[in-house]
């Protein structure tokens, strides 16, 4: 069953139509990597999800809910990781999460939070310490924590291994596991080819707001093939 549904999707920005016809399904406990050039619409997906932007026509559907008719809900069942993760540095990792937590008006007990930071894998001695000292697969770790905490069924992420080395992205794609075990639907957008094709499910190719080819795991990822087919598009 469908956790995210988008089927026939138009978005206009700027009187320009920036999303075609756009259909796709993320299923829960799956990872979908959509992939594209600057301009293919990938922002503007993650903004229509997140109730930003209104269709123009089409159907988008979040975890149940409507993001165009009732954007709060649909926010409250999603946990967002843009490419720069929006912390607060002066904020201990602690502080951080139960600060987010109480704007979402919700209440953990530590041992859950605790737990959380396990499962993202924070070290402990981490936890307490300002976020301003901390490296950008660090805030990453924090993020996860409290999507981990919160229970959310979809996780949205923004170029999510932008910047990491290679180490940081093993730990990612760790991490992303331990969600997709949990039932978690997972989007991310992304122009990292290699990247996508070490943790996605499926990949979809987004060009001129559709998508133009979906390859999935089972079938098999022919990265280089795929890259010739895409060329600057995408990153190998």
């Amino acid at each position: 069953m469908a956790v995210i549904e988008i089927s026939d999707l138009r978005v206009a920005r700027g009187g320009k139509l920036v999303l075609n016809d756009l259909s796709l399904t993320v299923a829960a406990g799956e990872i979908y990597a959509l992939l594209g050039g600057n301009g293919a619409g990938k922002s503007t997906t993650l903004s229509t999800l997140l109730g930003f932007l209104k269709p123009s026509a089409g159907k988008v559907v979040v975890a149940g809910t409507d993001p165009a008719n009732d954007p709060e809900a649909t926010r409250h069942k999603i946990a967002y990781l843009p490419e720069n993760v929006a912390l607060y540095e002066h904020l201990t990792a602690r502080e951080n999460v139960d600060y987010f937590l109480a704007l979402a008006g919700e209440a953990h007990s530590n041992t859950d939070i605790e737990a959380a930071f396990d499962a993202a894998g924070l070290q402990s001695e981490a936890r307490s310490r300002n976020l301003s000292g901390f490296s950008k697969g660090m805030r990453q770790k924090v993020a996860i924590a409290l999507a981990v905490v919160r229970q959310v069924p979809v996780l949205l992420l923004d170029e999510p291994t932008s910047g990491l080395d290679p180490k940081a992205t093993a730990d990612f794609n760790a991490l992303l596991s331990t969600l997709k075990a949990r039932g978690t639907a997972i989007l991310m957008v992304t122009h990292d080819l290699l990247g996508a094709a070490d943790c996605a499910d499926r990949i979809g190719f987004l060009d001129a707001g559709h998508i133009v080819e979906e390859v999935s795991r089972a079938q098999g990822f022919d990265v280089m093939a795929l890259h010739r087919r895409y060329g600057e598009a995408v990153a190998v």
